[in-house]
């Protein structure tokens, strides 16, 4: 029993150092990066789910020498539609790599962040919560 009480001490006794500090603001930092790169792909994700059904609808005309608005800006310009057809696919396909993109990002910060919770719970054990509070 003296033995666990004399570890439990130690723990508690870590100091915690410059660098440590370097780390702990660095996770802190990092997270709140990847909070944010997840909260744009959700918004890109939702307007690439409306470029797909503008999309849908489209095919759907019957009339095919209607002209369609799309707005570019603030601006509503008519085209055929044909070009508002191929219009909606560039901007799928931007859309699509900026997703791409941000995902990369978060996969980085994911590799960046599981390093200093190793290093950080090899440390400081239990005496630090480096878990998301998911509510």
């Amino acid at each position: 029993m003296a033995a666990t009480m004399k570890k439990t001490v130690a723990v508690e006794d870590v100091n915690v150092t410059f660098e440590d500090q370097k780390k702990i603001n660095t996770f802190a930092r990092n997270t709140n990066r990847m909070t944010e790169f997840k909260d744009e792909i959700e918004a890109k994700k939702k307007s690439l789910q409306n470029l797909q059904d503008a999309s849908d609808d489209l095919m759907m005309a019957e009339d095919d020498t209607l002209n369609i608005p799309y707005q570019i800006g603030d601006v509503f310009i008519s085209h055929t539609q044909e070009e508002t057809q191929e219009m909606l696919e560039a901007a799928k396909e931007q859309l699509e790599q900026e997703i791409k993109e941000l995902e990369g990002k978060v996969s980085a910060i994911q590799r960046v962040l599981g390093d200093l919770k190793v290093q950080l719970y090899a440390k400081f054990g239990n005496n630090i919560n480096l878990e998301a509070d998911e509510s």
